[in-house]
């Protein structure tokens, strides 16, 4: 199981796939796909891409577009991780059944090592309800995609084997509902008979979420709960001014019990949570890139609702009058588990693990791997995608 500490998506799913294929049986290792990239590529991946989400969105979302538009920039990206895939290759256990990714730069360094020696099914399961060409390359026997997905703007491969499959959410968030919401509220020191909103910004707690904290709480009849994630500076920011700030929630199954609607600014895992509870759903000021790409996706499918406006949140938030009042969500646990899936591909007898020892790139493949980054880079380059 292959994922990456890049916020706690992609980790969170991986996560709970290891523990759905422990309980069929299956012996699971977990590899950080950041472990196996050189400290310095380790900081680009993730501090240097926090860092712009922060400070730079607008940077974050120019490339994320251009990225978009072309399979290109996924080639280029396979084609710089070229040098780890030995490295990538010693960290797979020889009698291993399947590889599994939650992460999509993983998928560029091992799609090529399926291509060349690999023969244990290779199988992804997409985060994002935005497919990027990132996720996208050859060698990836199986994608498991959530409901409502769509690709970016680049046209996928018309060959791809893309499966619709359920969020993979603890059970532990629909069990929550089991809990009475006074119990839950209680838990955590809230107000029994106040309208809570929950304001959420992933792991990290970026995205303008002090602004919003500001215009939801000033609706009228409506409290704020925020979570901060392990973002330490927000949270002392925004204790002086917010009613309810909590750092990074271990229980948020009960914490999503305990209040009335969620505004997010992602649409990644903790909105999924939030629909497995049948919560309300309201996206405000999304942070750029998959963020915005997600409240499309969402809002076009009726699964949450997209403010782009503070008069819009405002007139989102009175739509929910009382406490306990919110309709169920819509049904996302009626497509196949994904673990079931993943067990289905590794139980099957033609499965063997390897098919012999790491065979080196052929002097074609390197030329070509270098022509496709010259092509990107140099605008008079020439067109030199091979795929």
């Amino acid at each position: 199981m292959v994922s990456a500490d890049v916020g706690a998506g992609h980790e969170s799913a991986a996560a709970e796939l290891t523990r759905r294929l422990r309980e069929r049986g299956f012996l699971v290792d977990r590899l950080n796909f950041l472990d196996v990239v050189p400290a310095p590529a380790r900081w680009g991946f993730r501090d240097a891409y926090r860092g712009v989400l922060r400070w730079a969105p607008w940077w974050y979302e120019a490339m994320f577009k251009v990225t978009g538009r072309s399979r290109r920039a996924a080639t280029v990206l396979r084609a710089l991780l070229a040098p780890l895939r030995r490295r990538m290759w010693r960290r797979i256990p020889p009698d291993t059944r399947a590889v599994v990714t939650t992460y999509p730069f993983a998928n560029q360094l091992l799609g090529p090592l399926r291509r060349r020696g690999l023969s244990a099914p290779l199988l992804t399961y997409v985060t994002d309800f935005v497919v990027h060409p990132s996720w996208v390359s050859p060698g990836v026997d199986l994608y498991c995609a959530l409901p409502y997905a769509r690709p970016h703007s680049a046209r996928l491969p018309a060959d791809l084997d893309v499966r619709t499959v359920q969020p993979l959410v603890s059970a532990d968030f629909a069990e929550a509902l089991g809990t009475s919401k006074s119990e839950a509220r209680r838990r955590f020191g809230l107000p029994a008979d106040e309208r809570l909103a929950l304001v959420v910004a992933g792991a990290w707690g970026v995205g303008e979420v002090e602004t919003t904290v500001t215009e939801v709480g000033a609706g009228g009849g409506v409290r704020t709960v925020v979570v901060c994630g392990r973002n330490d500076a927000l949270r002392e920011r925004l204790a002086p001014v917010a009613g309810h700030v909590f750092g990074w929630v271990d229980d948020m199954p009960t914490l999503m019990r305990a209040v009335d609607l969620v505004v997010e600014n992602a649409g990644g895992l903790t909105c999924q949570e939030a629909l497995a509870c049948g919560l309300p759903v309201v996206t405000y000021r999304p942070i750029p890139g998959h963020g915005r790409a997600n409240a499309r996706i969402l809002a076009a499918a009726g699964l949450t609702r997209w403010a782009p406006s503070r008069d819009h949140l405002q007139r989102e938030l009175a739509r929910w009058p009382a406490p306990g009042a919110h309709p169920p969500g819509r049904e996302m646990g009626s497509w196949p588990d994904p673990a079931g899936l993943v067990a289905e591909v590794a139980a099957r007898p033609s499965t063997v693990g390897w098919s012999g020892a790491y065979r080196r790139r052929p002097v074609a493949d390197v030329v070509g791997d270098t022509l496709a980054v010259l092509a990107t880079v140099l605008p008079n380059a020439g067109r030199a995608d091979r795929r």
